[in-house]
């Protein structure tokens, strides 16, 4: 089978295609022929070596495709099934888990950059019906994060406000679901052209974060002065002052992302004050991702999707990605 292979220290340059042999399922393991990949932040620092893992790692924690083979003792899934990965395959249900990744597909193990891929069973969930596999290998990192976020950590409902960061695939999922759900949503990016997209596909209110420094104080106003119920917050410190800002008494924050760093200072007076809760986000559990189905299902939702790339351009898909020009999720076809 083709693969992609990271080479340590990594970057672009030592991201290899290569052949290797193919796997074969073992007892209570699926043998999935994968149909497609989506990148996250997670697989650029995995690539970019930002994220120790052993030479020769198979990257691409997101995977959709077909079941062609299964072994002894398999329940959940026959031949012809179509699969969907899940980011953590040990987290089926209940609470956050122990931290770390040792399991995680394209960190700790061999990912989904690779023509066939052999795991437990327990590691997939269905597919969406009427999904393509390219837009199902959106849904697993992204989509997920930000549906337990809103829906799982808390409880967004119809009226509430909700607000958005950016226009990379958790932060629009994050707005498809919360306009699904009834909520009202604050949009912000630096690029008008973006800005106007996410208009179109129905944010309330945008604010461009170059031109308005202050955006939270901005948000606050547009609620009413009354805050915003939720943010999904991507940047981490560099951004949470104004996330605070943003918020109501008794708001929730969704801690998603780092783009801004990973250590700063946080004004807790503000956040204490307002009675605001944090909740640290890290992907979702295996019973989550298939409520989430349920829920696209329910409600038409499908992904944005921006650019495909083959198998063997996974270098210029990362290049793409670290551009930034990119709106919505970015897909490998293997």
């Amino acid at each position: 089978m083709k693969v992609a292979a990271v080479k340590k220290p990594g970057g672009p340059g030592n991201l290899n295609i290569e052949d290797r042999a193919d796997p074969v399922a073992g007892p209570g393991e699926v043998l999935v022929r994968v149909r497609a990949s989506s990148l996250n932040y997670h697989d650029f620092i995995v690539v970019m070596g930002g994220i120790p893992t052993d030479d020769g790692r198979i990257p691409m924690s997101d995977g959709a495709g077909d079941v062609v083979a299964i072994g002894d003792g398999v329940t959940r899934f026959k031949v012809g099934d179509k699969v969907l990965s899940t980011f953590f395959p040990d987290w089926f249900y209940g609470g956050p888990q122990a931290a770390g990744f040792f399991s995680v597909p394209g960190d700790g193990v061999d990912g989904f950059a690779a023509e066939l891929v052999a795991m437990p069973e327990g590691a997939f969930t269905r597919m969406p019906d009427g999904y393509s596999y390219a837009e199902a290998a959106t849904l697993p990192c992204a989509a997920l994060t930000a549906w337990r976020g809103m829906f799982v950590e808390n409880k967004v409902q119809p009226g509430d406000w909700v607000l958005t960061q950016g226009t990379g695939g958790v932060s629009i999922f994050a707005l498809q679901f919360a306009k699904a759900a009834g909520a009202r949503v604050i949009a912000t990016s630096s690029s008008d052209a973006k800005l106007e997209r996410l208009k179109e596909m129905g944010a309330d209110h945008v604010i461009n974060y170059k031109t308005t420094p202050e955006w939270g104080k901005e948000a606050f106003k547009l609620t009413g002065g009354r805050g915003v119920d939720e943010v999904v917050e991507i940047g981490g410190p560099g951004t949470m002052a104004q996330s605070i800002a943003a918020s109501r008494v008794g708001g929730h924050i969704s801690l998603i992302g780092v783009l801004t760093g990973v250590s700063g200072e946080v004004p807790t007076a503000a956040l204490f004050s307002k009675n605001i809760t944090v909740s640290g986000i890290t992907v979702g559990s295996r019973e989550q991702q298939e409520d989430m189905i349920a829920a696209i299902e329910a409600n038409g939702i499908k992904p944005v999707l921006d650019k495909d790339f083959p198998l063997d351009q996974i270098a210029m898909a990362f290049g793409h990605q670290a551009s930034q020009q990119h709106f919505g999720k970015i897909t490998l076809s293997i």
